[in-house]
This record gives C-alpha cells, sequence and structure tokens, in this order.
C-alpha cells in the first residue's frame, strides 16, 4: 500500500517527466521555408541549425511563384518562412501581406537598421553590393568614380547594363529616386541609354562581355566577380566601389520573414534568429561570397582582397516604395 509521501513522489516524478517531455518538443519540431536560394548555398545553414536546435527544417525551393502559391494557400499554407533575394521582393510580400511582423531583440541587434523592415516584416540576411566592374587593360581606376559619371560621352558603345526588368536594377533606381529624387534619377538613367549600352540578361554574362572586350564597364553585384574570380583568379575584370566619395554604393540583401499564417511561428523566428548570428553569416559569406548583413563577421578571403568599401545606408525598403515609379521612369528615359 502507498503511503501519501509515496503517492505525492510518483506524482512528482510523473510531472517532471512531462514537463521534461515538453521542454524537448519546445527544443524540436520543424519549421517549413518557402525558398528562392539555391540549395547548395542555404542548406548547410539550414543542417547546422537542425544540428544545434533539433529542428528539421523542410525546404520547397523554386525559381519563381512562391508568393502567389503563399497566397493561394492562404490559412492553410505549411509555409513559416518566405526566404527570396532583394529588397524589391521582400517588400512586394509584406506589402501583400504575406509577412508578419516580428519583434526579435536578437536580429536587432545583429542586423543593422537599414536592412530591416521598418515595420519589421523581414530582415535582410545576406548584403548585396551593386557596383561598378571594368576590364583593366582598357580602362584606368582613375577614369572611374560614380554611377551618374557612366553618362559621360567617354563611355559610348563601351558600356554593358542589364535590362530594366531585372529586380536589381528597378531596386538600384528605385534607391536613386528615395536619394536623388525622380528628375535626377531621370537625368541620370538618360545618360547611360545616351551612351547606347548593351544591354545583357545577366550579371555573370556582362563580367564575360567585358572580359571578351565586348564592352568596357558595367554595373554588376559584386559576389558574382567574386565567384569568377575564384575558379579563375585570371579573369580579366575588376571592381570599383562606385560612389565613394557622395552617397556610398548601393546595396540590397538577400532575406526573410516570418508568414503571416506560420503554424510554427517560434520556431521559424528561432531560425532567422540563427541565420543572423556569427556562425550562420560566416557560412553565408564563405559559401555566397555576398557580404555578410551581420557586421560582426567576416568576408570571404577574395572578397576581403577588395578592401572596405562605404556602402549607402538608405533603409533598402526603398526598393519596393519607389519600384513602380522606377520602373515608369525607365520608360520614360528609353531603358528597356
Amino acid at each position: 500500500m502507498l503511503t501519501p509521501f509515496r503517492t505525492a513522489a510518483r506524482m512528482i516524478a510523473a510531472m517532471a517527466v512531462t514537463l521534461s517531455a515538453s521542454a524537448a518538443l519546445a527544443q524540436s519540431g520543424e519549421v517549413n521555408v518557402y525558398s528562392y536560394r539555391e540549395a547548395n548555398l542555404i542548406q548547410p545553414l539550414f543542417d547546422a541549425f537542425t544540428k544545434d536546435t533539433g529542428i528539421k527544417v523542410n525546404v520547397i525551393s523554386a525559381s519563381s511563384g512562391l508568393e502567389q502559391r503563399i497566397k493561394t494557400e492562404g490559412a492553410n499554407s505549411p509555409a513559416d518562412v518566405l526566404l527570396t533575394v532583394d529588397a524589391g521582393n521582400l517588400c512586394n510580400a509584406a506589402r501583400a501581406g504575406l509577412l508578419a511582423p516580428v519583434r526579435s531583440a536578437e536580429l536587432e541587434r545583429n542586423i543593422p537598421a537599414h536592412l530591416r523592415d521598418p515595420e519589421h516584416r523581414w530582415v535582410g540576411l545576406t548584403l548585396r553590393a551593386r557596383t561598378i566592374v571594368y576590364n583593366p587593360k582598357r580602362v584606368a581606376p582613375a577614369e572611374l568614380s560614380t554611377y551618374e559619371a557612366l553618362g559621360d560621352p567617354k563611355w559610348k558603345g563601351r558600356l554593358c547594363l542589364r535590362p530594366s526588368g531585372n529586380i536589381y536594377n528597378q531596386s538600384m533606381l528605385a534607391a536613386f529616386i528615395r536619394r536623388h529624387g525622380e528628375p535626377r534619377t531621370e537625368a541620370i538613367v538618360r545618360g547611360w541609354m545616351a551612351n547606347r549600352p548593351t544591354l545583357i540578361n545577366g550579371d555573370t554574362k556582362i563580367i564575360e562581355a567585358i572580359a571578351a572586350g565586348q564592352c568596357d564597364v558595367g554595373i554588376v553585384n559584386s559576389y558574382y566577380l567574386a565567384r569568377m574570380l575564384k575558379k579563375d583568379p585570371a579573369t580579366p575584370v575588376a571592381l570599383f566601389w562606385a560612389n565613394q566619395q557622395t552617397t556610398g554604393t548601393h546595396v540590397n540583401v538577400s532575406g526573410a520573414g516570418v508568414t503571416a499564417h506560420a503554424k510554427h511561428r517560434a520556431n521559424a523566428i528561432r531560425l532567422l534568429e540563427f541565420l543572423s548570428g556569427l556562425d550562420a553569416q560566416q557560412m553565408f559569406a564563405d559559401t555566397s561570397l555576398e557580404f555578410p548583413a551581420n557586421p560582426r563577421a567576416e568576408p570571404s578571403a577574395v572578397v576581403k582582397a577588395w578592401g572596405p568599401f562605404r556602402q549607402d545606408e538608405l533603409n533598402v525598403a526603398a526598393a519596393g516604395e519607389f519600384q513602380a515609379a522606377a520602373t515608369r521612369l525607365a520608360d520614360r528615359a528609353g531603358y528597356k
């Protein structure tokens, strides 16, 4: 026969087991990510997160259509996190009501304010510098200075750009509008168009065209050149940090947000916090050759060789805020 003392002891022991099991569940579980990032670049970070937390990361990857899928799925969407590139895309997803605000002291500590949504619906995880590249056999660095100066007649027939419909260039023009206003930005674009640029659909292809002598200068995201230089250090293309004496080099982000109908919201926030942390940021920098968004992490060796640069600290949300205006401006300026 059990005494009252033994009965109480067993009840306490059973409660301890239950609490322990609940704690284990809280430390495990899963999180569902809809991702536009290349699987080989992002999967090692998800694996590290699972190893660190016990939380399984389920990933659906696509090259397009994930926002529409989340919208169609509505409240039944399994997506907890949307991981995408370019602040313009993040802003569009937030504006469509697909992302929910998240207040996290850790995210705010790890990621500078200009790389986060002012309304806390998304956060930048890598920094992308869009700057000038050139053929050092045909161009001296002293000839280069700003984005605006690429409208100088000396670059006529020597400039390569991506078409205006590319999200990277749309976001860059949107940032210019936020910084300079529409009249000055339109004058900049008209200057480029007066030089009859070769329009090439792809940053890597622009670099290849410069290396081949098809054009002498262009504007690309820096990590495309870093990846080419890592494969072939003899690639005859160099990087120039634009606007160092004025506004700083234009930057954008890849980033993520927690979805509005996330079923695993706590795990989703925990994933974003992990990805913003020093270890994950170092992995981002070393695998993607983008800049870490967390300033405590170091760029990869090939990127670090370019030296420090002054970035434009305008909030990258301008990419979404002025995206439509940028598209209209490009049409007016004849930038196809």
